[in-house]
């Protein structure tokens, strides 16, 4: 059948069209059912919603997703025809049964997401199953190469190549420019591509685009990287795995990061951008994604095991995550707090030590003997900050910036200690969700600024935080979330009295 193409300007997560019912009575489709759309130059397979008031008979209505992707104009004329269900629908059953799948039958689940031919709801049924039912090494090690097949993979001229990255959990964790800065500056090249927030704060990509240009194609980041030894740019601007930025979106709504999902995303990023050497950095505490050290050395040993599997080696750190890295939650703040550590400040002191013994990790990797010394050495020395403005400026940043030139939202409210006492405890997750209210991430100066961590010793009405919003609304619902949640624990030394019985005379 052939239709008029008229556009809708909506954005959606997926191919979407809308069809007259006439005309899907004629094409015999139902709604969410699969049409094949050609255009002159493009082919698509999109998904059906009906109408008869928002459009005519003989026409189909293109979201701006499948307009785009069919390069078409309106008025302009496609072939429609019914599209089966693909067979991967059958292989996501599979594994909602709790079977292992096969390689063919992995990279045609993985084929059909890439090319759109699964719905949001399929997408979700897959990261369900993983969720629940999880995969073995040897399926994790299938997922991970079709998602690499069915995206790009960078080569570099020099090598070899260097590459770190933090499974997340933690606020705050803005060490990746550091890291970077420190290792380039060594001769050793790391060309670090990382990711936005799915259910934090801040990823590091949304605070790094506080200062450069973090939306960089392969072929930039591929001479960025060896002229100045690394780079910090968001890998969703490459097509890298490409199955995994949608997936991260699928993700969002249900916040679920599977196991085997999450092992995948990682590696595959990795062998995409011809990683030889690997970091992983696994923060283990409560209310991050790894609750504890023995969970820790497990996700270690697949790590390992993933890396022989695909030709890279691996090393992991376990790192301490029971309360946020350092002073600062969100783009803004910890953009500022990432610079002034640059800029020769020592504290918040445990941003600078994970920097230095992660960096110092990935230098005796390449050779180095006591790479936490060497890294330690070219941060104090001002040469990791000479690097960082070089790869900033590479990137579209300013050269000179400096930590002062990061502001921070205009509004803002200090929440105080209830009590005397000692913080407890921090929860990371009720943090996150009072900053995600400020605004973070989308909004560049909201978050949160700590002034007490853990064991500090505060006075009633002691500021604990401060919140940061771009406008007023955001900073009362962040406040009223700070109210509801109560993130910290005040305890006195004195947990609890004891009396004893009262003597008989």
């Amino acid at each position: 059948m052939k239709l008029k193409v008229k556009f809708f300007d909506v954005d959606t997560l997926e191919n979407e069209v809308i069809l007259h019912e006439d005309d899907c009575i004629e094409l015999g489709v139902q709604e969410m059912d699969r049409v094949k759309i050609m255009a002159p130059s493009e082919t698509m397979v999109a998904l059906v919603e009906r109408s008869d008031s928002v459009l005519e008979r003989g026409e189909i209505g293109l979201m701006k997703d499948a307009y785009h992707g069919l390069k078409v104009k309106p008025g302009e004329e496609v072939v429609v025809t019914f599209a089966p269900k693909p067979e991967s629908v059958r292989f996501v059953r599979k594994k909602m049964d709790g079977q292992k799948l096969s390689k063919e039958e992995i990279h045609a689940i993985v084929y059909d997401i890439v090319e759109y031919r699964l719905s949001n709801i399929e997408v979700s049924a897959w990261l369900t199953s993983l969720y629940i039912n999880s995969m073995d090494l040897e399926e994790i090690a299938h997922l991970t190469d079709a998602m690499v097949k069915t995206g790009d993979v960078l080569q570099f001229e020099r090598g070899p190549v260097f590459d770190f990255h933090s499974v997340g959990g933690v606020p705050g964790n803005k060490i990746t420019p550091i890291v970077v800065s420190i290792v380039a500056e060594a001769g050793q090249l790391i060309p670090k591509t990382s990711s936005r927030a799915i259910s934090s704060a801040a990823g590091t990509s949304d605070f790094v685009e506080v200062f450069c240009n973090v939306d960089i194609d392969a072929m930039s980041l591929k001479e960025i990287a060896e002229t100045h030894g690394g780079a910090f740019t968001w890998g969703g601007s490459i097509n890298l795995a490409p199955v995994d930025d949608i997936v991260i979106k699928v993700e969002y709504p249900l916040a679920i990061n599977p196991r085997a999902q999450m092992l995948a995303s990682i590696m595959s990023k990795k062998k995409a951008i011809g990683a030889d050497f690997l970091l992983i950095d696994l923060p283990t505490g409560e209310g991050t994604k790894i609750s504890n050290v023995e969970e820790a050395r497990a996700y270690a040993r697949d790590f390992m095991t993933l890396g022989d599997m695909l030709g890279m080696r691996v090393e992991c750190a376990i790192t301490y995550g029971d309360q946020p890295v350092g002073a600062s939650i969100g783009p803004a703040l910890e953009a500022r707090e990432c610079v002034r550590i640059l800029e020769g400040e020592e504290h918040p002191s445990s941003v600078v030590e994970k920097a230095c013994e992660l960096a110092g990790m990935i230098l005796e990797m390449g050779g180095h003997h006591n790479g936490p010394k060497l890294a330690r050495e070219i941060l104090s020395s001002g040469r990791a900050l000479k690097k960082f403005r070089e790869i900033v400026a590479a990137q579209g940043g300013d050269p000179g910036l400096k930590s002062e030139d990061i502001v921070p939202g205009e509004f803002t409210h200090p929440v105080t200690a209830p009590r005397f006492g000692y913080v407890n405890a921090i929860r990371n997750k009720d943090l996150v969700a009072v900053a995600r209210a400020a605004g973070s991430p989308h909004d560049k100066g909201a978050g949160i600024l700590l002034h007490s961590k853990k064991g500090h010793r505060v006075e009633t009405g002691t500021p604990l935080f401060t919140i940061y919003a771009d406008n007023e609304a955001k900073l009362k619902r962040a406040v009223d979330t700070a109210k509801k949640l109560q993130p910290m624990t005040i305890e006195g030394m004195l947990i609890t009295k004891v009396p004893g019985g009262v003597p008989q005379l």
